[in-house]
């Protein structure tokens, strides 16, 4: 009984060695490839650290999706020969997408993970 108490001993004392042994080089890995960042700049979410980063990012959102939206709606009229309809019928849909996407990023479950 002895016997099997002092090799559960050392068998635990190797799987100590092993996880110490595996964090730090896990930990060299890391900041080689510098991802080892500070806690408090990326927060766990992936949004900007910044207030100007975050409203040029909330701008892009909206105009590319108005652009990609405008842009579609343009080549249909062209395409079918009707002018204002397709048109108006994507800016409408690229609005909402732009602000869908806005929300995405600040709204309450994004504010959630910022805590």
């Amino acid at each position: 009984m002895g016997k099997d108490q002092a090799g559960g001993d050392q068998a635990e004392g190797d799987r100590e060695r092993g996880a110490a042994s595996f964090e730090a080089r896990l930990a060299a890995a890391r900041g080689r490839q510098g991802l080892d960042r500070p806690v408090a700049a990326s927060r766990g979410t992936d949004l900007p650290a910044n207030a100007l980063a975050l409203g040029l990012r909330v701008g892009v959102e909206l105009a590319s999706a108005l652009a990609v939206a405008v842009a579609i709606g343009y080549g249909l009229d062209r395409w079918l020969h009707t002018r204002p309809l397709f048109l108006a019928v994507f800016v409408l849909l690229g609005g909402a997408a732009g602000v869908m996407n806005v929300w995405r990023l600040v709204g309450p479950r994004a504010a959630r993970g910022r805590r």
